[in-house]
């Protein structure tokens, strides 16, 4: 992993990706890695929390990856989890493996020209050759199993390829690793724990452990620790509040809606082929926007896809024709559509 002097370089390395950081989330980025701590993102949808995940990733030269949290999400979604046709398959390999050793064996014991393993001398040799007296198993026990005979050594013999058996069900192979597990496993690498506040508590309380140890237990397999901890960022649109515990473990930054200026620098950042003139009139309009009372106000990633989708109309200009005609890359809802629509007028006054 690249190491990062300081919050200057970290910015300047997350501008070199498209990602505009201030002083303030640059500062809280560069500590979280420097403290190895993860780092929880708050803030209305849209501002850029998950986007800094795939920025630090690809400044860092890191694999980025992803946990997506809803509603009912449990530790083994998150985890790992077992093959479980391919273990059937295997199981079935198995058993028709051992029908055909089995077949093999038995017609080999009837041919005719199986070679002499020494029973026929065994019958012969019971002592005045006519047969009488003799006993199958030769120790004059009926056939019964003793502990030292035969039977005991088969029987130990079978439970030993059971539990051999059983054990193969279980190797790695059979292991689907789910993102947190790939996270420990695959490290260093940047894990994202996207809208951790759609999961329960119980989930939490599941992570919290994982985030304070960097291991996990499989019962079946072992305990997987990870040579290095990953970089874990985590989101919160704050549809509700993320237990105090695992906040205690993060450092906190909550970022809000760019500034005028630094939401045109993004812009012409992200979209470099959008004119200043066009990127301003977005923006402003945007800005304005986000005054209204609306049910979703627009994020960044709405500014870029409005501007984008008013270049490809061929225009750079944001006039009420243009924008009227464009409205749903930038709103999702037709009560909020309907009040803009009202208002363009005074939303696109320079």
């Amino acid at each position: 992993m690249n190491v990062v002097g300081g919050a200057e370089e970290l910015a300047e390395r997350l501008r070199g990706t498209g990602y505009l950081a201030d002083g303030g989330l640059a500062t809280v980025g560069y500590l979280a890695l420097a403290l190895d701590r993860p780092l929880l993102l708050e803030g209305e949808p849209g501002t850029g929390k998950t986007a800094l995940a795939a920025a630090l990733a690809e400044a860092l030269e890191l694999p980025l990856i992803r946990l997506q949290c809803y509603e009912g999400i449990d530790a083994t979604q998150a985890l790992y989890d077992w093959d479980f046709p391919r273990q059937i398959l295997h199981l079935r390999t198995i058993e028709a493996t051992s029908r055909g050793t089995v077949v093999d064996r038995r017609q080999s014991e009837s041919s005719p020209d199986a070679p002499d393993d020494g029973s026929q001398d065994v019958r012969g040799r019971d002592g005045d050759g006519s047969g009488r007296g003799s006993s199958r198993d030769g120790d004059g026990s009926g056939g019964r199993p003793s502990r030292g005979g035969d039977g005991f050594r088969e029987g130990r013999g079978r439970r030993d390829e059971v539990e051999e058996i059983e054990r193969s069900l279980f190797d790695e192979r059979f292991l689907l690793a789910r993102p947190v597990l790939r996270a420990l496993r695959e490290s260093p690498a940047v894990l994202l724990v996207d809208e951790i506040d759609r999961a329960d508590d119980e989930f939490e309380a599941f992570l919290l452990e994982v985030l304070s140890t960097h291991e996990v237990t499989i019962p079946e397999f072992g305990t997987i620790t990870a040579a290095v901890p990953p970089i874990v960022v985590l989101t919160s649109n704050r549809t509700r509040e993320v237990h105090d515990a695992l906040k205690r473990r993060c450092l906190y930054h909550w970022i809000d809606h760019p500034g005028l200026e630094r939401e045109v620098e993004i812009v012409r950042t992200r979209l470099p082929g959008v004119s200043r003139r066009l990127a301003e009139q977005v923006a402003l309009s945007v800005h304005r926007m986000r005054e209204l009372d609306l049910l979703k106000p627009p994020g960044v990633a709405e500014t870029l896809d409005w501007a984008r989708a008013i270049e490809a109309l061929g225009t750079d200009t944001l006039d009420i024709q243009a924008a009227a005609a464009t409205l749903g890359a930038v709103l999702k809802y037709r009560e909020d559509t309907d009040r803009v629509r009202e208002s363009l007028d005074r939303l696109l006054a320079s």
